[in-house]
Protein backbone atom coordinates (compact mmCIF):
# COMPACT_ATOMS: atom_id res chain seq x y z
CA UNK A 1 0.00 0.00 0.00
CA UNK A 2 2.99 2.29 -0.55
CA UNK A 3 1.04 4.27 -3.15
CA UNK A 4 -1.26 5.97 -0.62
CA UNK A 5 0.06 9.44 0.28
CA UNK A 6 -1.14 12.60 2.00
CA UNK A 7 -2.45 14.15 -1.22
CA UNK A 8 -3.18 11.29 -3.59
CA UNK A 9 -2.45 7.73 -4.67
CA UNK A 10 0.82 7.60 -6.60
CA UNK A 11 3.78 5.37 -7.34
CA UNK A 12 5.54 3.29 -9.97
CA UNK A 13 2.87 1.37 -11.83
CA UNK A 14 3.09 -2.42 -11.36
CA UNK A 15 5.55 -1.88 -8.50
CA UNK A 16 3.82 0.34 -5.93
CA UNK A 17 0.32 -0.36 -7.22
CA UNK A 18 -1.29 -2.34 -10.03
CA UNK A 19 -4.57 -2.94 -11.87
CA UNK A 20 -5.98 -4.85 -8.87
CA UNK A 21 -5.57 -1.80 -6.62
CA UNK A 22 -6.87 0.49 -9.39
CA UNK A 23 -10.04 -1.63 -9.58
CA UNK A 24 -10.50 -1.57 -5.80
CA UNK A 25 -10.01 2.18 -5.62
CA UNK A 26 -12.48 2.62 -8.45
CA UNK A 27 -15.03 0.44 -6.67
CA UNK A 28 -14.70 2.20 -3.32
CA UNK A 29 -14.75 5.82 -4.58
CA UNK A 30 -18.54 5.92 -5.20
CA UNK A 31 -19.10 3.92 -2.00
CA UNK A 32 -17.05 6.35 0.09
CA UNK A 33 -18.48 9.48 -1.51
CA UNK A 34 -22.06 8.18 -1.98
CA UNK A 35 -21.95 8.96 -5.69
CA UNK A 36 -24.00 7.42 -8.49
CA UNK A 37 -21.74 8.98 -11.13
CA UNK A 38 -18.00 9.63 -11.16
CA UNK A 39 -16.12 12.00 -13.45
CA UNK A 40 -12.87 10.44 -14.70
CA UNK A 41 -10.03 12.02 -16.66
CA UNK A 42 -6.53 10.80 -17.45
CA UNK A 43 -3.14 11.98 -18.59
CA UNK A 44 -1.13 10.63 -21.54
CA UNK A 45 1.17 8.23 -19.67
CA UNK A 46 1.45 4.83 -21.30
CA UNK A 47 -0.15 3.12 -18.30
CA UNK A 48 -3.12 5.51 -18.10
CA UNK A 49 -5.46 3.59 -20.49
CA UNK A 50 -5.03 0.37 -18.50
CA UNK A 51 -5.54 2.13 -15.18
CA UNK A 52 -8.64 3.83 -16.59
CA UNK A 53 -10.00 0.43 -17.69
CA UNK A 54 -9.75 -0.99 -14.18
CA UNK A 55 -10.84 2.14 -12.33
CA UNK A 56 -13.89 2.40 -14.60
CA UNK A 57 -14.70 -1.30 -14.15
CA UNK A 58 -14.58 -0.84 -10.38
CA UNK A 59 -16.83 2.21 -10.49
CA UNK A 60 -19.30 0.42 -12.79
CA UNK A 61 -19.32 -2.75 -10.67
CA UNK A 62 -20.24 -0.60 -7.66
CA UNK A 63 -23.28 0.62 -9.58
CA UNK A 64 -22.08 4.09 -10.59
CA UNK A 65 -21.68 5.55 -14.06
CA UNK A 66 -18.32 6.76 -15.35
CA UNK A 67 -18.42 10.12 -17.12
CA UNK A 68 -15.32 9.82 -19.29
CA UNK A 69 -13.44 13.05 -19.99
CA UNK A 70 -10.77 11.22 -21.94
CA UNK A 71 -7.40 12.98 -22.00
CA UNK A 72 -7.57 15.85 -19.55
CA UNK A 73 -5.59 18.24 -17.42
CA UNK A 74 -6.12 17.78 -13.71
CA UNK A 75 -7.67 21.27 -13.32
CA UNK A 76 -10.24 20.42 -16.02
CA UNK A 77 -11.37 17.55 -13.80
CA UNK A 78 -11.78 20.02 -10.92
CA UNK A 79 -13.72 22.35 -13.23
CA UNK A 80 -16.00 19.57 -14.44
CA UNK A 81 -16.55 18.24 -10.92
CA UNK A 82 -17.73 21.55 -9.50
CA UNK A 83 -19.41 23.07 -12.56
CA UNK A 84 -21.46 19.94 -13.34
CA UNK A 85 -22.31 18.86 -9.81
CA UNK A 86 -20.39 15.58 -9.48
CA UNK A 87 -20.07 14.15 -6.00
CA UNK A 88 -16.91 12.27 -6.98
CA UNK A 89 -14.13 12.48 -9.55
CA UNK A 90 -10.71 11.03 -10.22
CA UNK A 91 -7.85 12.13 -12.43
CA UNK A 92 -5.43 9.38 -13.44
CA UNK A 93 -2.01 11.04 -13.34
CA UNK A 94 1.35 11.12 -11.63
CA UNK A 95 1.64 14.88 -12.12
CA UNK A 96 5.33 15.84 -12.33
CA UNK A 97 6.83 12.39 -11.71
CA UNK A 98 8.84 10.45 -14.34
CA UNK A 99 7.15 8.32 -16.98
CA UNK A 100 7.11 5.05 -15.04
CA UNK A 101 4.91 6.59 -12.33
CA UNK A 102 1.15 6.97 -12.30
CA UNK A 103 -1.59 7.54 -9.78
CA UNK A 104 -5.00 8.93 -8.94
CA UNK A 105 -6.12 12.32 -7.61
CA UNK A 106 -9.56 11.99 -6.04
CA UNK A 107 -12.04 14.83 -5.44
CA UNK A 108 -15.46 15.07 -3.86
CA UNK A 109 -18.36 17.48 -4.31
CA UNK A 110 -17.34 21.06 -5.20
CA UNK A 111 -13.93 19.73 -6.30
CA UNK A 112 -12.75 19.43 -2.71
CA UNK A 113 -9.67 17.19 -2.51
CA UNK A 114 -9.85 13.76 -0.90
CA UNK A 115 -6.54 13.30 0.87
CA UNK A 116 -5.30 10.59 3.18
CA UNK A 117 -6.92 12.21 6.21
CA UNK A 118 -10.21 12.88 4.42
CA UNK A 119 -10.98 9.53 2.78
CA UNK A 120 -8.00 7.83 1.14
CA UNK A 121 -7.05 6.17 4.43
CA UNK A 122 -10.55 4.66 4.58
CA UNK A 123 -10.17 3.21 1.09
CA UNK A 124 -6.75 1.86 2.03
CA UNK A 125 -8.22 0.26 5.15
CA UNK A 126 -11.08 -1.34 3.21
CA UNK A 127 -8.60 -2.84 0.74
CA UNK A 128 -6.28 -4.11 3.47
CA UNK A 129 -9.21 -5.66 5.33
CA UNK A 130 -10.28 -7.47 2.18
CA UNK A 131 -13.67 -5.79 2.10
CA UNK A 132 -15.75 -7.46 -0.59
CA UNK A 133 -16.55 -5.77 -3.89
CA UNK A 134 -19.68 -7.56 -5.16
CA UNK A 135 -20.90 -6.64 -8.62
CA UNK A 136 -24.27 -4.92 -8.19
CA UNK A 137 -27.27 -5.97 -10.25
CA UNK A 138 -27.55 -2.61 -12.03
CA UNK A 139 -23.96 -2.06 -13.15
CA UNK A 140 -23.02 1.42 -14.21
CA UNK A 141 -21.93 2.37 -17.69
CA UNK A 142 -19.27 4.53 -19.34
CA UNK A 143 -20.58 7.80 -20.79
CA UNK A 144 -18.33 10.03 -22.97
CA UNK A 145 -18.30 13.54 -21.53
CA UNK A 146 -16.49 16.23 -23.52
CA UNK A 147 -16.35 19.63 -21.80
CA UNK A 148 -13.13 20.87 -23.41
CA UNK A 149 -14.75 23.75 -25.32
CA UNK A 150 -16.61 24.89 -22.21
CA UNK A 151 -13.34 24.81 -20.28
CA UNK A 152 -11.43 26.74 -22.95
CA UNK A 153 -14.15 29.41 -22.99
CA UNK A 154 -13.93 29.73 -19.22
CA UNK A 155 -10.15 30.18 -19.32
CA UNK A 156 -10.29 32.67 -22.19
CA UNK A 157 -12.75 34.80 -20.24
CA UNK A 158 -9.88 35.73 -17.88
CA UNK A 159 -7.41 36.70 -20.58
CA UNK A 160 -6.61 40.37 -21.18
CA UNK A 161 -4.66 41.88 -24.07
CA UNK A 162 -1.14 40.45 -23.82
CA UNK A 163 -0.35 40.83 -27.52
CA UNK A 164 2.71 42.97 -26.85
CA UNK A 165 4.37 40.26 -24.74
CA UNK A 166 7.03 38.00 -26.24
CA UNK A 167 6.64 34.61 -24.57
CA UNK A 168 8.28 31.18 -24.63
CA UNK A 169 6.19 28.32 -23.21
CA UNK A 170 7.57 24.89 -22.30
CA UNK A 171 4.69 22.42 -22.17
CA UNK A 172 6.93 19.55 -20.98
CA UNK A 173 5.15 17.16 -23.41
CA UNK A 174 2.34 17.24 -20.85
CA UNK A 175 -1.38 17.81 -20.66
CA UNK A 176 -1.21 21.59 -21.05
CA UNK A 177 -0.69 20.89 -24.76
CA UNK A 178 -4.45 20.26 -24.99
CA UNK A 179 -5.24 23.93 -24.43
CA UNK A 180 -2.29 26.31 -24.30
CA UNK A 181 -1.96 27.19 -28.01
CA UNK A 182 -5.73 27.62 -28.24
CA UNK A 183 -5.52 30.20 -25.46
CA UNK A 184 -2.25 32.01 -26.15
CA UNK A 185 -2.27 31.74 -29.95
CA UNK A 186 0.45 31.15 -32.51
CA UNK A 187 2.68 34.12 -31.66
CA UNK A 188 4.19 32.48 -28.57
CA UNK A 189 7.19 30.18 -28.95
CA UNK A 190 6.27 26.64 -27.90
CA UNK A 191 8.78 24.11 -26.61
CA UNK A 192 8.10 20.38 -26.30
CA UNK A 193 4.48 20.90 -27.27
CA UNK A 194 3.71 17.40 -28.53
CA UNK A 195 1.69 15.37 -26.05
CA UNK A 196 3.90 12.41 -25.15
CA UNK A 197 3.53 10.38 -21.96
CA UNK A 198 7.11 9.12 -22.21
CA UNK A 199 8.38 12.69 -21.69
CA UNK A 200 11.24 12.32 -24.20
CA UNK A 201 12.80 15.73 -23.60
CA UNK A 202 12.78 16.18 -19.83
CA UNK A 203 10.80 15.04 -16.81
CA UNK A 204 7.63 17.14 -16.37
CA UNK A 205 8.88 18.70 -13.13
CA UNK A 206 9.57 22.45 -13.47
CA UNK A 207 11.13 22.65 -10.01
CA UNK A 208 14.17 20.67 -11.18
CA UNK A 209 16.68 23.15 -12.67
CA UNK A 210 17.76 20.78 -15.44
CA UNK A 211 14.20 20.73 -16.77
CA UNK A 212 14.16 24.51 -17.30
CA UNK A 213 17.32 24.79 -19.37
CA UNK A 214 15.71 24.82 -22.82
CA UNK A 215 13.10 27.37 -21.71
CA UNK A 216 15.80 29.66 -20.34
CA UNK A 217 17.79 29.37 -23.58
CA UNK A 218 14.68 30.19 -25.61
CA UNK A 219 13.85 33.27 -23.54
CA UNK A 220 17.37 34.67 -23.90
CA UNK A 221 17.84 33.75 -27.58
CA UNK A 222 14.47 35.18 -28.60
CA UNK A 223 14.68 38.19 -26.29
CA UNK A 224 11.40 37.29 -24.64
CA UNK A 225 9.70 39.15 -21.84
CA UNK A 226 8.89 35.97 -19.92
CA UNK A 227 9.12 32.19 -20.02
CA UNK A 228 6.40 29.83 -18.80
CA UNK A 229 6.73 26.12 -17.95
CA UNK A 230 3.99 23.65 -16.98
CA UNK A 231 4.22 20.35 -15.16
CA UNK A 232 2.85 17.06 -16.47
CA UNK A 233 -0.82 17.45 -15.56
CA UNK A 234 -0.96 21.27 -15.81
CA UNK A 235 -1.97 21.98 -12.23
CA UNK A 236 1.35 23.79 -11.68
CA UNK A 237 3.14 26.55 -13.56
CA UNK A 238 6.44 28.38 -13.09
CA UNK A 239 8.15 31.33 -14.72
CA UNK A 240 11.53 32.71 -15.78
CA UNK A 241 12.17 36.41 -16.30
CA UNK A 242 13.51 38.18 -19.40
CA UNK A 243 17.07 37.42 -18.27
CA UNK A 244 16.33 33.71 -18.10
CA UNK A 245 16.38 33.68 -14.30
CA UNK A 246 13.99 31.34 -12.50
CA UNK A 247 11.38 33.09 -10.35
CA UNK A 248 10.67 31.44 -7.02
CA UNK A 249 6.99 30.40 -7.34
CA UNK A 250 5.95 31.85 -3.99
CA UNK A 251 6.80 35.34 -5.28
CA UNK A 252 4.15 34.92 -7.98
CA UNK A 253 1.56 34.97 -5.17
CA UNK A 254 2.62 38.56 -4.55
CA UNK A 255 2.64 39.36 -8.27
CA UNK A 256 -0.95 38.14 -8.57
CA UNK A 257 -1.92 40.74 -6.00
CA UNK A 258 -1.73 43.33 -8.78
CA UNK A 259 -4.53 41.47 -10.57
CA UNK A 260 -6.78 40.80 -7.59
CA UNK A 261 -6.10 43.72 -5.25
CA UNK A 262 -4.86 46.75 -7.15
CA UNK A 263 -7.47 49.46 -7.74
CA UNK A 264 -10.21 47.24 -6.29
CA UNK A 265 -12.42 47.91 -3.29
CA UNK A 266 -13.53 45.01 -1.10
CA UNK A 267 -16.29 45.90 1.30
CA UNK A 268 -16.02 44.74 4.88
CA UNK A 269 -13.07 42.69 6.06
CA UNK A 270 -9.77 42.72 4.20
CA UNK A 271 -9.52 40.04 1.46
CA UNK A 272 -7.64 36.95 2.54
CA UNK A 273 -4.74 35.45 0.60
CA UNK A 274 -3.35 31.99 1.37
CA UNK A 275 0.32 31.03 1.34
CA UNK A 276 2.02 27.82 2.41
CA UNK A 277 4.31 27.58 5.39
CA UNK A 278 7.43 27.74 3.18
CA UNK A 279 6.52 31.03 1.48
CA UNK A 280 8.83 34.02 1.56
CA UNK A 281 8.14 36.78 4.08
CA UNK A 282 8.26 39.05 1.04
CA UNK A 283 4.81 37.79 0.01
CA UNK A 284 2.96 39.13 3.04
CA UNK A 285 5.09 42.25 3.22
CA UNK A 286 4.18 43.05 -0.39
CA UNK A 287 0.48 42.16 -0.24
CA UNK A 288 -0.50 43.66 3.10
CA UNK A 289 0.02 47.30 1.99
CA UNK A 290 -2.27 46.44 -0.96
CA UNK A 291 -5.04 45.68 1.53
CA UNK A 292 -4.77 41.91 1.90
CA UNK A 293 -4.43 39.75 4.98
CA UNK A 294 -2.11 36.80 4.36
CA UNK A 295 -2.93 33.45 5.99
CA UNK A 296 -0.23 30.77 6.35
CA UNK A 297 -1.18 27.11 6.11
CA UNK A 298 0.02 23.58 5.35
CA UNK A 299 1.64 22.44 2.11
CA UNK A 300 -0.38 20.61 -0.53
CA UNK A 301 -3.72 20.79 -2.32
CA UNK A 302 -5.32 18.39 0.15
CA UNK A 303 -4.89 21.13 2.77
CA UNK A 304 -4.78 24.36 0.75
CA UNK A 305 -8.02 23.95 -1.20
CA UNK A 306 -9.93 23.14 1.99
CA UNK A 307 -8.35 26.08 3.84
CA UNK A 308 -9.00 28.62 1.09
CA UNK A 309 -12.67 27.61 1.07
CA UNK A 310 -12.85 27.63 4.89
CA UNK A 311 -11.55 31.20 5.12
CA UNK A 312 -13.32 32.26 1.89
CA UNK A 313 -9.98 33.47 0.59
CA UNK A 314 -9.57 35.34 -2.68
CA UNK A 315 -6.58 33.41 -3.98
CA UNK A 316 -3.46 31.67 -2.76
CA UNK A 317 -0.37 29.78 -3.77
CA UNK A 318 2.50 27.51 -2.84
CA UNK A 319 6.25 27.35 -3.25
CA UNK A 320 5.70 24.31 -5.50
CA UNK A 321 3.87 26.38 -8.14
CA UNK A 322 0.24 25.64 -7.27
CA UNK A 323 -2.11 28.64 -7.37
CA UNK A 324 -5.65 28.50 -6.00
CA UNK A 325 -8.55 30.79 -6.86
CA UNK A 326 -11.90 31.42 -5.23
CA UNK A 327 -13.45 31.84 -8.68
CA UNK A 328 -12.02 28.47 -9.75
CA UNK A 329 -13.91 26.60 -7.04
CA UNK A 330 -11.05 27.25 -4.58
CA UNK A 331 -8.93 24.91 -6.71
CA UNK A 332 -5.59 25.19 -8.48
CA UNK A 333 -5.00 25.65 -12.19
CA UNK A 334 -1.64 26.14 -13.86
CA UNK A 335 -3.12 27.57 -17.05
CA UNK A 336 -5.41 30.03 -15.23
CA UNK A 337 -2.46 31.14 -13.08
CA UNK A 338 -0.40 31.67 -16.23
CA UNK A 339 -3.16 33.76 -17.81
CA UNK A 340 -3.45 36.00 -14.76
CA UNK A 341 0.30 36.38 -14.27
CA UNK A 342 0.79 37.27 -17.95
CA UNK A 343 -2.02 39.83 -17.65
CA UNK A 344 -0.02 41.53 -14.88
CA UNK A 345 3.32 41.24 -16.69
CA UNK A 346 1.78 42.81 -19.82
CA UNK A 347 0.36 45.69 -17.76
CA UNK A 348 3.79 46.42 -16.31
CA UNK A 349 5.48 46.18 -19.71
CA UNK A 350 3.15 48.92 -20.95
CA UNK A 351 4.43 51.03 -18.04
CA UNK A 352 8.03 50.30 -19.04
CA UNK A 353 8.70 47.85 -16.18
CA UNK A 354 10.35 44.52 -17.08
CA UNK A 355 9.58 41.34 -15.14
CA UNK A 356 12.95 41.10 -13.37
CA UNK A 357 12.50 44.60 -11.95
CA UNK A 358 8.99 43.74 -10.72
CA UNK A 359 10.31 40.63 -8.96
CA UNK A 360 13.18 42.62 -7.45
CA UNK A 361 10.59 45.00 -6.02
CA UNK A 362 8.72 42.06 -4.47
CA UNK A 363 11.66 40.08 -3.12
CA UNK A 364 13.56 41.55 -0.18
CA UNK A 365 15.31 38.47 1.24
CA UNK A 366 18.09 36.06 0.37
CA UNK A 367 16.78 32.49 0.23
CA UNK A 368 18.38 29.10 0.62
CA UNK A 369 15.69 27.36 -1.40
CA UNK A 370 14.50 24.00 -0.12
CA UNK A 371 17.36 21.80 1.10
CA UNK A 372 16.64 18.08 1.43
CA UNK A 373 18.08 15.79 4.10
CA UNK A 374 17.69 12.01 3.85
CA UNK A 375 17.38 11.01 7.50
CA UNK A 376 15.16 8.62 9.44
CA UNK A 377 14.66 10.52 12.71
CA UNK A 378 12.80 13.43 11.13
CA UNK A 379 10.77 14.50 14.16
CA UNK A 380 13.78 14.47 16.48
CA UNK A 381 15.81 16.51 14.00
CA UNK A 382 13.02 19.07 13.55
CA UNK A 383 12.67 19.59 17.30
CA UNK A 384 16.44 19.87 17.71
CA UNK A 385 16.73 22.53 15.01
CA UNK A 386 13.88 24.55 16.46
CA UNK A 387 15.26 24.37 20.01
CA UNK A 388 18.76 25.31 18.85
CA UNK A 389 17.65 28.53 17.20
CA UNK A 390 15.00 29.51 19.76
CA UNK A 391 17.57 29.17 22.55
CA UNK A 392 19.72 31.82 20.81
CA UNK A 393 17.13 34.43 19.81
CA UNK A 394 13.57 35.39 20.69
CA UNK A 395 11.14 34.58 17.82
CA UNK A 396 8.73 37.19 16.45
CA UNK A 397 6.35 34.47 15.18
CA UNK A 398 6.11 30.69 15.35
CA UNK A 399 4.00 28.04 13.59
CA UNK A 400 3.89 24.41 14.66
CA UNK A 401 1.84 22.73 11.91
CA UNK A 402 3.41 20.96 8.94
CA UNK A 403 6.75 20.98 10.71
CA UNK A 404 7.91 24.25 12.23
CA UNK A 405 8.23 27.79 10.91
CA UNK A 406 9.99 30.21 13.23
CA UNK A 407 10.53 33.87 12.40
CA UNK A 408 13.11 36.26 13.85
CA UNK A 409 13.67 39.99 13.18
CA UNK A 410 16.17 39.44 10.34
CA UNK A 411 15.59 35.86 9.22
CA UNK A 412 13.26 32.85 9.42
CA UNK A 413 13.25 29.12 8.72
CA UNK A 414 10.85 26.27 8.05
CA UNK A 415 11.67 22.63 8.63
CA UNK A 416 9.18 19.92 7.69
CA UNK A 417 8.97 16.28 6.60
CA UNK A 418 8.06 15.72 2.97
CA UNK A 419 4.63 14.17 2.46
CA UNK A 420 5.64 12.60 -0.86
CA UNK A 421 9.35 11.75 -0.57
CA UNK A 422 11.69 10.32 2.13
CA UNK A 423 13.22 13.69 3.02
CA UNK A 424 13.36 16.30 5.72
CA UNK A 425 13.10 19.71 4.04
CA UNK A 426 14.69 22.91 5.33
CA UNK A 427 14.30 26.42 3.93
CA UNK A 428 15.67 29.67 5.27
CA UNK A 429 15.55 33.38 4.37
CA UNK A 430 17.62 36.26 5.71
CA UNK A 431 18.18 39.95 5.10
CA UNK A 432 21.84 39.37 4.12
CA UNK A 433 23.72 36.59 2.36
CA UNK A 434 26.19 36.28 5.23
CA UNK A 435 23.41 35.78 7.77
CA UNK A 436 21.74 33.26 5.48
CA UNK A 437 24.91 31.21 5.07
CA UNK A 438 25.52 31.29 8.81
CA UNK A 439 22.05 29.98 9.66
CA UNK A 440 22.09 27.28 6.97
CA UNK A 441 25.48 26.06 8.20
CA UNK A 442 24.20 25.91 11.77
CA UNK A 443 21.11 23.95 10.71
CA UNK A 444 23.25 21.50 8.74
CA UNK A 445 25.42 20.92 11.79
CA UNK A 446 22.41 20.14 14.02
CA UNK A 447 20.77 17.86 11.44
CA UNK A 448 24.06 16.05 10.77
CA UNK A 449 23.90 14.41 14.18
CA UNK A 450 20.70 12.61 13.12
CA UNK A 451 22.09 11.19 9.86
Amino acid sequence: MGAFHAYDIRGIYNVDFDSYLAYKVGYFIPVLLEADKVLVGRDARLSSPEIFEYVAKGINDAGADVYDLGLSTTPMVYFGTARHGFRASVQITASHNPKEYNGMKVSRENALPVGFDTGLSTIQQWIEEGRETPVVENRGKIIPFDISQEYISFLKSWKEDISDLKISIDISNGMASLFVRKIFGDDAIYIFEELDGTFPNHDPNPLAPENRIELQKSVITNRNDVGVIFDGDADRVMFVDERGNFISPDLIIALLGHYFLENKNYEGARPLVLQDIRSSKSVAEYLEPMGAEVVTWKVGRAFAAHKLREIDGLFGGELAGHYYFKDFFYSDSGILAAILALNVIARFKRKGVVLSHLIEKISSYFSSGEINFAISKKEDAMVAVREFFVSQERPTASYDFDGYRVEFPQWWFNIRPSNTEPYLRFICEATSIDLLEEKVAQAREVIKSFS
